[in-house]
């Protein structure tokens, strides 16, 4: 006999919910927690005249999927898999009377995908909507599509308890305007909320135990906890078997078997008093029967995917207020409720509003894959609540094209199609499909399915030995693991033809390989503890694991940052195996690096894979103008100082320098070092150049007409009125500057200058013997100044020269005055 529906809040807006769904394709339902709208919604729309096919209910998780349709069917008397049925990865109940379908949002995502029309389909609802899942938001985005250009009769309907209505209506609007959006009240039990504050000298663990033991002993009824993890939860149990003996203690999380899964969600048969842990599996959709407690850490477990490391990580975070709420309304859905959080008051407004979306935080190769097979390039053209990020989305679609998945146009090959067609993310669809070739599928998918489902297999970081212990488990939950990896290895082994027949199937650890290459690891020492992997990522391993004593693995997953991130899922990979089977992935690579010790170019010839070099010789024969190349960049790094420029190459840039010449300048020579440099580096290892020939390709960058201006602005020598040629330094650090004997500058009476405009030439005299005298920029000035004070002290250092009162009026020479006078009178 059908159980008698109570009445409930959502009944009161489903007459108008009804009404606007007759004459829209879209709406909107904002319910609050146990308001009714998960199970009272989908059956309602079955009585509509244009609801002929089915009702697909959506909902984010397996456990809210199957207890929402055995609820649907135990109030109509019937059990699941007659009009109220589902269908989740590992169990699954219908028929053909089956007309509210309740299935995952990606499941729902591969139906979609498989068949665009969604024939024999009349309505699609999205509960939950708030909590933003990739699969989620991709699912609507495709319905909508489909509306618009296939079925403009299929009803689309966005349920949530916390939903941005408005944004959520404007994307479901038909013919410009928003969807109507339907409220309901909702129930209005009374919920006290309690804060006990944190604990920071408690294990997360310690301080729920000492929660649930305070409100078991305050208040009455079921507690249902809320803790990050499975981890967490399974020490809360082992803590509050000691301090709480005479409580029912319940896990409740999906790795749990679907009969203790119900076990949790319903009062227990013989009256005892329950206390539920959950994860956030219980924040939305489910109702416990019963709970009237809750106990909140406070802390949510969400997976973040790490775009460095390319690994999906779970990340423990503060939970937001939105998820507190949901958590908290748990206890207030059937009477009176109280909420105990782990964490004070005042802290509460700084906790984010809500969790992020999927789509900002999540790997988008499937999403990417699922747009590719539904022929969608330009992302942004479809209907998102918010986009994919354009970088993210870029980098999915680089590592499908890797995958061979996607052509360059970056539309779908047909390997990319075959991997869609399997339900698992595209990395292990390429390695089921490949292991499939092989003959290996039944391992292959075994190994995807390990992957994916927590728990299965129990605990540990070795792969294979969680692989042989569900082999021999017995659960109803492995069973049904079993069969499902034995679909997907029939499905790969029809994608996959011609399958090779026969030989060798390749190992376990050879087909997680062959999905994730970049994270074949070595061992950097014998401990196991530090390895790194093909894609240059650093990882760390427990010493006590037993993987801790092979040489390579195969990493599955790890969690922590992108440096040195721990290694949560490996398999041992034999040595000889990667040679084997690995050996199109080996290559051999010229590399040159600099031995700044020894200032000169090293080459050696690698054989690698990825980052890890297997082995290195000495190159005979290294690539001559890579080799140009390295020496090029030593000098673009350290500046014209890494040549062995001489003493004239050196005059010559200073020249250039005060001249303005543009060739001459630095930065132009270390940017055309190719140009000028490049000839003189051929078949060279280091920089010990000739530096004749380093003088003679900078001077043979200039032209006739700069070289007619560097003698004109910068001229390399003064030549002073006695005749004699002298170096200008401009390098000076008074300016350009020369140095010569005061005789040679006898009869001037005009300081010299150089330049344009002309500046001094500042004169460094000296004495016959080349003692300095004088420093001048002021030639004329010198003479009628200093200069007695020079003759008094060099006539009696140097009598046989000259030292006249008058020198602007002598004639220059270097002779001494007897030599000088009989020039003069020979003359």
């Amino acid at each position: 006999m059908a159980e008698l529906p109570t009445p409930l809040p959502i009944h009161a807006v489903l007459p108008d919910l009804l009404a606007v769904l007759r004459q829209q394709t879209g709406a909107v339902l904002v319910a609050p927690p146990g308001a009714g709208k998960t199970t009272a919604v989908a059956p309602a729309l079955l009585a509509e005249p244009w609801c002929q096919g089915r009702v697909l209910l959506l909902s984010p998780r397996r456990v809210a999927a199957r207890a929402a349709a055995e609820r649907m069917a135990e109030q109509l008397g019937e059990a699941a898999g007659q009009t109220i049925g589902y269908i989740t990865r590992l169990d699954s109940k219908r028929s053909a009377a089956t007309r509210v379908l309740v299935m995952t949002e990606a499941i729902f995502v591969a139906t979609i995908r498989d068949d665009p029309e969604l024939a024999g389909i009349s309505a699609v609802l999205f509960d939950e909507a708030h909590e933003r899942h990739l699969d989620s938001d991709l699912g609507l985005a495709l319905a909508l599509e489909s509306r618009a250009v296939l079925r403009d009769d299929l009803r689309v309907l966005v349920m949530s308890a916390t939903l941005d209505g408005a944004r959520f209506a404007a994307l479901l609007g038909d013919g410009g305007a928003p969807a109507a959006v339907v409220e309901s009240a909702g129930k209005a039990h009374p919920l006290a909320i309690r804060w006990l504050g944190s604990r920071p000298d408690q294990h997360t663990d310690q301080a729920v135990a000492s929660a649930v033991v305070q409100a078991w002993a305050e208040e009455e009824g079921d507690i249902l906890a809320f803790l990050p993890g499975v981890r967490d939860i399974a020490r809360t149990a082992d803590l509050l078997a000691t301090r709480l003996p005479q409580a029912l203690v319940l896990p409740l999380h999906g790795q749990v078997e679907p009969a203790a899964q119900r076990a949790a969600i319903r009062r227990d048969a013989q009256g005892r008093r329950r206390v539920v842990l959950a994860t956030s599996i219980a924040e939305t959709s489910l109702t416990l029967d019963g709970v009237r407690i809750v106990v909140d850490a406070g802390l949510s477990r969400r997976a973040e995917f790490d775009k460095a490391a390319g690994v999906t990580r779970l990340v423990t975070t503060r939970a937001s207020q939105a998820a507190a709420a949901q958590r908290a309304g748990r206890a207030a859905r059937q009477g009176p409720g109280v909420a105990y959080r782990l964490w004070e008051e005042a802290a509460h407004a700084g906790r984010p509003a809500f969790d992020p979306p999927e789509m900002l935080t999540s790997d988008l190769a499937p999403l990417a894959l699922t747009l590719a097979t539904w022929g969608t390039v330009d992302a942004a053209a479809m209907a998102w609540l918010d986009p994919p990020p354009a970088a993210a989305l870029a980098a999915a679609r680089s590592g499908l094209q890797a995958l061979g998945a996607l052509d360059a146009a970056l539309h779908v090959t047909p390997h990319g199609q075959a991997m869609a067609e399997l339900p698992m993310e595209p990395a292990l669809a390429h390695m089921l499909l490949y292991a499939a070739h092989h003959g290996a599928q039944g391992d292959a998918a075994r190994l995807a399915l390990l992957l994916q489902e927590r728990g299965l297999g129990g605990p540990g970081e070795d792969l294979g030995r969680r692989f042989e212990r569900w082999e021999r488990e017995r659960s109803s939950r492995a069973d049904a693991a079993r069969k499902l990896a034995d679909r997907w290895a029939s499905a790969a082994a029809r994608l996959a033809q011609p399958a090779r027949r026969g030989g060798e199937l390749p190992p376990l650890a050879v087909l997680l390989a062959e999905a994730f290459p970049d994270r074949i690891a070595r061992a950097r020492a014998a401990s196991g503890e530090e390895w790194l992997s093909a894609g240059g990522r650093g990882y760390r391993l427990d010493t006590a694991s037993p993987l801790a004593s092979a040489r390579w693995l195969v990493i599955g997953d790890a969690q922590g940052e992108a440096k040195g991130a721990r290694i949560m899922a490996a398999l041992a990979l034999d040595e000889a195996d990667v040679t084997r089977w690995l050996g199109h992935r080996l290559e051999e690579r010229h590399t040159l690096t600099w031995n700044a010790a020894e200032a000169r170019a090293e080459a050696r010839l690698e054989r690698r894979l990825g980052a890890i070099v297997l082995a290195r010789i000495p190159d005979p024969k290294p690539d001559p103008q890579a080799l140009a190349a390295l020496l090029a960049d030593q000098v673009r790094k350290v500046g014209l100082d890494a040549l062995p420029l001489g003493a004239a190459s050196r005059a010559l840039l200073e020249r250039g320098r005060h001249a303005g010449l543009a060739a001459l300048d630095e930065r132009a020579l270390l940017d055309d070092l190719e140009g000028w440099l490049g000839p003189l580096l051929n078949g060279r290892r280091d920089l010990d150049l000739s530096a004749g020939r380093l003088h003679e390709a900078l001077l043979a960058r200039l032209d006739w007409n700069e070289r007619q201006a560097l003698d004109k602005l910068a001229p390399a020598e003064f030549r002073s009125p006695a005749g004699t040629a002298h170096p200008i330094d401009y390098a000076h650090e008074g300016g350009p500057q020369v140095e010569l004997r005061v005789q040679a500058l006898f009869g001037l009476d005009r300081h010299p200058t150089i330049g344009h405009p002309p500046r001094p030439l500042l004169l460094s005299l000296t004495s016959p013997g080349g003692r300095p005298i004088q420093t001048t920029a002021d030639l004329p000035g010198f003479w009628r100044g200093s200069w007695a004070d020079v003759v008094k002290d060099m006539k009696g250092r140097y009598p046989r020269h000259r030292w006249p009162d008058a020198p602007w009026t002598e004639d220059p020479s270097l002779k001494t005055k007897n030599a000088f006078e009989r020039q003069k009178g020979g003359a």
